[in-house]
């Protein structure tokens, strides 16, 4: 019999990338009938070596159930996202013009794909940002799906806004950064108007347009696949009864949790793990901002004092700023003497160590740790809570700031350090309030860390057989496959 073939296109930063390949390797484990190829858009900067490495090392493990297409690089003086072009574009706008400079590429491949007499096309996986990319399925007949690498909370503010703005003509670019007091049904609380994403309020910049074309485009989609587990977010999964959008698939967590040596640090890892051994269980408080996360010399230094007033023992991930008006991702720092106030590094030997590049997963996993500053990116709060490790919230950008008032308002699983900062910020968060937060997280007897320890349980649980992601994977396929045109 012909395996039903399905089409994934995700963004080509690793971040999405990631999951929405470990969605495909359990769809495929799962069910013989289905096979995967994976479209591989070239991004001209920022990425793509660190996207090519994980590509490279995972391909063996999936030869012959997944492939892997990698697309030609565009002449960047024919895209509309050359530098040329995008200097006062924002983020979003660049990322969705560049996507649709992509859809010949993507046409292209599937034409040749579908010349093989051994599959038949069941259709596409689109990660959320890359929705125009209908176009292609519905000029191919063939039903489509989203990816969708955030929060079923934060996929129903998504369409609450778009709902606002095309059904009753609400400027929503007026309500980021207010205090207005929003009131959206995937959230049991009303929230401010702070912890919108600025994309939101981008007019400018086109960011806002760009935003609500996106979510336009999940409307003509047969299911949303979304990465969470309904006993994380029974509410805002539960939100989405009434009908105005396509059926909601909560198939996580989905984690990389058998190939983190794709970064290549490996002498690093044994280093920090090395020193992670010798520390006692549940004592280490870790700091880590993400792959693009990076503060100024003033934030840095406060930390510092709040780490060192709290007499906690550390491991920070500090990362040095990309130079001023560049695209590029945060390098590590040559010596951290520069970052750091004066004798941090000799006044804290032996309870702290500062490092560059962290290997996330492997920190969070290892039994010394006991509580983690985060970004709040959504695979960082699925990573750590996965390990049962409490979070103190220090959002930075994109919609982190609304993850972070998910986890302490509306679920109870972080400590507060800040909900709204966002990169950029003037306002200084003082060491005071950081070594506050540090010593609220690290308490062991917390309700955040029983809270913690309870969702541990519950995201193993929900991928195992019976378990609520697992069987809505199986409901999942049978509509894939009966959607097959």
């Amino acid at each position: 019999m012909k395996k039903a073939e399905l089409v994934f296109v995700p963004l080509p930063f690793v971040g999405h990338m990631v999951s929405i390949v470990e969605f495909a390797k359990l769809l495929v484990d799962r069910d013989d009938r289905i096979s995967v190829t994976v479209l591989i858009m070239k991004l001209p900067v920022l990425e793509h070596s660190v996207v090519n490495n994980y590509i490279h090392l995972l391909s063996a493990s999936v030869s012959g159930r997944i492939r892997f297409v990698h697309l030609p690089q565009l002449n960047p003086q024919l895209a509309s996202t050359s530098p040329s072009n995008s200097k006062a574009l924002s983020p979003t706008h660049v990322i969705c013009s560049f996507i649709d400079d992509q859809k010949p590429l993507v046409r292209d491949a599937v034409k040749q794909l579908t010349q093989s007499v051994s599959i038949r096309l069941a259709g596409f996986v689109f990660d959320m940002l890359c929705t125009s990319m209908v176009d292609v399925a519905d000029e191919l007949g063939v039903p489509s799906y989203v990816f969708f690498t955030a929060s079923s909370a934060f996929l129903g503010l998504m369409l609450h806004l778009q709902a606002l703005h095309d059904n009753q003509g609400v400027d929503v670019t007026e309500l980021v950064d207010s205090d207005a007091e929003l009131v959206v049904p995937s959230f049991v609380n009303s929230g401010p108007g702070r912890v919108l994403p600025s994309v939101v309020g981008d007019k400018q910049g086109g960011g806002s347009t760009a935003f609500l074309r996106c979510v336009r485009g999940f409307k003509g989609m047969k299911g949303i696949l979304v990465n969470t587990f309904m006993e994380l977010e029974s509410h805002a999964i539960n939100s989405f009864v009434d009908g105005t959008s396509p059926p909601i698939y909560p198939v996580g967590p989905m984690l990389n949790l058998k190939h983190r040596e794709h970064l290549n640090h490996d002498n690093t890892n044994k280093d920090i793990m090395n020193w992670l051994d010798d520390q006692p269980p549940s004592s280490v408080v870790f700091l880590c901002f993400g792959s693009n996360g990076f503060f100024p010399l003033d934030p840095v230094k406060e930390i510092a004092q709040g780490l060192e007033c709290s007499r906690h023992r550390f491991l920070w991930s500090l990362r040095q700023p990309p130079p001023k008006g560049e695209i590029a991702m945060p390098s590590d720092y040559v010596d951290f003497e520069e970052a750091l106030p004066q004798g941090f590094l000799d006044r804290t030997i032996g309870i702290g160590k500062v490092i560059g590049w962290a290997p996330q997963l492997d920190v969070l996993a290892h039994p010394s740790i006991g509580g983690f500053v985060s970004h709040c990116g959504w695979n960082s709060i699925l990573e750590s809570l996965w390990y049962g490790v409490p979070v103190a919230t220090w959002p930075l950008y994109s919609e982190q700031q609304l993850n972070a008032f998910q986890m302490v308002k509306e679920l109870g699983l972080a400590i507060e350090i800040k909900l709204d900062y966002k990169t950029g910020d003037s306002h200084l968060v003082s060491a005071k309030e950081i070594e506050n937060a540090i010593r609220s997280l690290m308490m062991n007897d917390s309700e955040v860390r029983r809270r913690a320890n309870e969702m541990k349980e519950e995201s193993t649980n929900a991928l195992i057989d019976g378990g609520s992601s697992h069987t809505c994977l199986g409901h999942l396929i049978e509509d894939m496959i009966t959607n097959i045109a």
